[in-house]
């Protein structure tokens, strides 16, 4: 597998990705043993410990769908012009950031430009894994930018049309629905659900008008076409059953309109509808709960004192996502014509009191969650995820697919011979634990069973007195007997420790974590469906739990197998004292309380309280240590199993076998953690 370090992420992107300004560091940067490897292509001659970011330009790259530009193109010379849309949500989210922050945007056009060329758009998704860094998640809807809604408000244009929209519809209830030519929109659901209330509620006739503003068509297609020649056909039959020379139930504006006549549509209108079947976003509720606050002068058209109230009134389809926000709106299925025309007439029917409740709610919300305070809360996020990226240290690897970026700790260094031996022989106490697959024998390995050269090094650390070598692994105490039954001094803790034995004398120690496996009847059926579902995979049964095991089964098939299973399984074990846990190719359930861990930690207390609890403990050197270069908490790690043995093998030759110190002279000196 090819791998290439970097000291840190933006030194991985490449040289001209990023623009900062940052001085060469080295890495690692505290390391004084010359007997510790390092990359040579890191420079040693800078000792600097600081690990702060070095300074940078600020620069916000924002990426969305559609770049927010104006898109023109002069049809008598076919020459395109390019325009910032101050009206964008994109553009406004500036207003949140520092003044001398350079925002890039990264999107595509919302226009269909020939480039001269014959090419084809895939769209797709990026799945993006961190190994041994934290990956951020958080939910937060964004909001609209309330000042600029509030200026288009006090414009004169805007304040001449919402008065010609009042004196319009005077004495009728108005319904807004603001939606873009899609498929998607429901636009005709909507009309169908006006068209149901006028029939079953005949006495609401003339009384209520639906104003549809149809933005245009962001793409083209019969699918498009189909979609607008139904609404207006829709539109057309509601009109000609229901309307009259003089009233209209269904008014289309089906061309684009400037944004001061939308906002004083957003302003004048009693409800505003909202039916997408599938659907973003969508801030149009939002921008019409900001508007129907309005101003002095638009309150003094509308004939609202101080003393009175704003109201508004909100119907969203439970496929929007600003919906949960929004806790005082009518929630509907756009699919069923009933709820639809249900929460009409409930629109309809409220009382002014409960209107401003509504209102006022929302408008709370709205107003403090703005578009400001989304792009606040991102970027301290966003500071808050990478803070510690300057001081990683990053590894590349694999190709294509299975490309990946592996942040490591500066001090993550491989363990070498040298250094690894000058420890071993100053300590006169050495307590090793070691894993067995993955460490002593690599985890693609068809026979299990330890090779002699393991055996032989095994058995000669146990024959040190300085020496208690532990087997910590997930296997049966059965199996692990059988391997190890020439290691008569090697102690084992089987089942990942449920079983613990100190040497081939002694007798098995039972955890405390100990309890009834009734459990097992629930779960080793649903292993059995999946076992039988899943070609190539097998049961194993312990003493202490169950294990699916897929690694004969095809590779995507079981780990999606192995995944429904996990989901499955900790389900019905939810009130049950047991551990789901996914692993190399298994799913493994255990009891709680049981882990590696926790047996090292038994092993180590008992091992002090033998020695009668002695006036301090010194560890000269702690050694926690991973098979391969990958994301871990341990200081070093080495190449693979071969590199196992072959660090074993160097130690078991240095080991003085002719000296033999009695166990009243022993003392607790030193503790060493090979583990995977």
């Amino acid at each position: 597998m090819v791998s290439k370090s970097y000291t840190n992420l933006l030194d991985m992107s490449g040289e001209d990705v990023f623009d900062f300004q940052q001085p060469f560091r080295s890495l690692p940067r505290f390391v004084t043993s010359p007997s510790i490897t390092s990359n040579p292509d890191w420079d040693t001659s800078n000792a600097d410990d600081s690990v702060g970011p070095a300074s940078c330009c600020v620069r916000k790259i924002i990426v969305s769908n559609f770049l927010p530009l104006n898109c023109t193109k002069d049809e008598a010379t076919g020459q395109w012009s390019f325009s910032m849309d101050d009206n964008q949500l994109l553009v406004q989210l500036k207003d949140g950031f520092p003044m001398e922050s350079e925002v890039v945007y990264v999107g595509s056009l919302n226009a269909e430009v020939d480039p001269g060329l014959n090419y084809e758009s895939k769209r797709g998704h990026i799945g993006i894994e961190y190994f041994g860094r934290t990956v951020s998640l958080k939910i937060l809807a964004v909001g609209v930018h309330v000042g600029r809604l509030e200026s288009v408000l006090r414009l004169p244009a805007t304040i001449s049309k919402v008065q010609e929209i009042e004196q319009r519809y005077k004495g009728k209830m108005v319904m807004l629905g603001v939606d873009d030519m899609d498929i998607f929109k429901g636009i005709s659901l909507k009309l169908l659900g006006l068209e149901f209330l006028l029939e079953r509620t005949p006495k609401l006739r003339g009384k209520v008008v639906l104003v549809q503003i149809i933005n245009p068509a962001r793409s083209t297609g019969k699918d498009v076409e189909e979609a607008i020649n139904e609404a207006v056909s829709v539109a057309e039959r509601i009109n000609i059953k229901y309307g009259s020379a003089e009233y209209k139930p269904v008014i289309l504006i089906d061309y684009p309109i400037p944004s001061y006549e939308k906002i004083a549509y957003y302003a004048a209108s009693d409800c505003c509808i909202v039916n997408a079947v599938r659907d973003g976003m969508n801030l149009i509720p939002y921008e019409y709960t900001v508007c129907r606050q309005g101003n002095e002068e638009i309150d003094k058209l509308r004939g609202v004192d101080k003393s009175s109230h704003h109201t508004s009134t909100l119907i969203v389809s439970e496929f929007v996502g600003c919906s949960p926000s929004l806790s005082g709106a009518f929630r509907v299925n756009p699919w069923s014509i009933e709820d639809v025309a249900d929460a009409l007439y409930k629109a309809m029917d409220l009382t002014q009191s409960e209107r401003k409740l509504r209102h006022d709610k929302h408008y709370r919300y709205v107003k403090t969650h703005d578009v400001a305070y989304w792009a606040r809360s991102f970027s301290q996020d966003l500071d808050r995820a990478c803070k510690d990226h300057y001081s990683r240290r990053c590894w590349t690897t694999g190709f294509g697919l299975n490309f990946r970026v592996i942040a490591l700790s500066p001090g993550f260094r491989r363990l070498s011979l040298e250094h690894f031996a000058s420890s071993y022989k100053k300590t006169n106490r050495r307590l090793i634990f070691m894993d067995y697959d993955g460490t002593l024998v690599p985890q693609s390995s068809v026979n299990k069973v330890p090779s002699a050269e393991v055996i032989s090094i095994l058995t000669s650390l146990c024959n040190d007195p300085k020496n208690c070598v532990f087997i910590v692994s997930g296997r049966d105490r059965t199996t692990l007997s059988e391997w190890f039954a020439s290691c008569d001094k090697l102690g084992i803790a089987a089942e990942h420790g449920y079983f613990i034995r100190w040497n081939k004398e002694g007798e098995w120690e039972t955890s405390s974590s100990a309890q009834d496996c009734e459990w097992k009847n629930i779960t080793e059926p649903i292993m059995e469906v999946y076992k039988e579902t899943t070609d190539g995979s097998a049961i194993e049964t312990k003493e202490s739990g169950l294990v699916w095991h897929y690694q004969d089964a095809d590779h995507d098939f079981g780990s999606c197998q192995a995944k429904e299973l996990v989901s499955h399984l900790e389900r019905v074990l939810a009130n049950e004292p047991v551990v789901v846990k996914r692993g190399h190719q298994i799913v493994e359930v255990k009891p709680q309380g049981v882990s590696k861990g926790i047996a090292v930690d038994t092993v180590i207390r008992t091992l002090i309280n033998n020695e009668n609890a002695p006036d301090f403990l010194m560890c000269i050197d702690v050694f926690a240590c991973s098979v391969g270069q990958k994301a871990s908490k341990a200081k070093y790690y080495v190449d693979g199993c071969s590199e196992v043995i072959r660090l074993l093998k160097g130690v078991t030759a240095i080991t003085p076998r002719r000296e033999v110190i009695s166990q009243s002279q022993v003392t607790f000196r030193d503790i060493l953690e090979v583990v995977s």
